[in-house]
């Protein structure tokens, strides 16, 4: 494991949490959800809540890796007209908002129909910190690489708990920023409790690498995040907060949810990590 590591954007928002004692809480929602002005408010609620990192998706035709919640969520915000350039408004008025890094979680498609260069140009330009990219792989990802590099854009590439030991060295040596580790296997979407596939999965992960390792897919109570927060550099929560949403809590809702998880992700860390 290389101890040389360039933490990007995101990076050094959780490595400055967890100096501080504590995992970092990241939160993501949709743009355009409910509606984009309504979306932005609720985004910025996370942040009010007191979320390290946001994640902002940008909403696809074919969701395939995500739940029946954000699924939901994405079809209302296409129907109601969202466009790749409503997510780079909704990106530059919350990176405008807080030095909160904000990063973009999106199916590859769409990138691809935009430009892959002349999106990290535009959204570089608005403020963004990187992209999450769940169906590319670093194999494949030859182009969007190269754009990050050009624009010093965090390259966050997932791995799970099928992934080959190898796998997860070829995956993290192409990060910057942190490490995607999903928890669960399957599309996303909130659990009663965690895999047990999680802790190893993250072990395995820092073996090949000094940047931080978020873990995703199912959070949605303080108490599970706590214990995520126990091994795992960040606690990642989606659909949660959607859900927040779908049921009318609107962006006060949000904020208090986001409050209750950054407590837990305090509880969880009792020590410098």
């Amino acid at each position: 494991m290389n101890d040389v590591v360039a933490l990007g954007n995101a990076g050094s928002a959780i490595r400055k949490a967890n100096e501080s004692g504590r995992a970092a809480l990241v939160g993501y929602l949709p743009a355009g959800y409910p509606t984009i002005d309504g979306g932005v408010d609720a985004i910025k609620a996370l942040v009010d809540g007191g979320a390290d990192v946001i994640e902002i998706g940008l909403p696809y035709s074919d969701p395939v890796m995500d739940g029946v919640t954000i699924q939901r969520a994405t079809e209302i915000a296409r129907a109601g007209g969202l466009r790749t350039r409503d997510v780079l408004s909704t990106v530059e008025k919350v990176a405008a908002y807080s030095d909160v890094p904000v990063l973009v979680m999106t199916y590859w498609n769409p990138i691809e129909r935009y430009g892959v260069d002349r999106f990290a140009a535009d959204f570089a330009g608005v403020g963004g910190a990187g992209l999450i990219t769940p169906d590319l792989i670093p194999d494949e990802g030859a182009e969007w690489i190269a754009a990050a590099d050009k624009f010093e854009l965090d390259k966050v590439f997932l791995v799970s708990p099928s992934s080959t030991d190898s796998r997860i060295a070829l995956t993290t040596s192409n990060c910057r920023g942190f490490v995607y580790a999903t928890a669960v296997m399957g599309v996303t979407g909130t659990r009663d409790q965690a895999s047990d596939l999680a802790e190893p999965l993250v072990a395995r992960t820092k073996a090949t690498t000094g940047l931080p390792v978020g873990v995703g897919l199912g959070v949605s109570t303080a108490d599970q995040a706590a214990g995520i927060a126990a091994y795992a550099d960040a606690v990642i929560v989606g659909s949660a907060f959607v859900k927040v949403l779908e049921q009318g809590g609107g962006a006060t809702g949000v904020r208090e949810l986001t409050e209750s998880l950054a407590e837990g992700v305090r509880r969880g860390t009792p020590h410098a990590r």
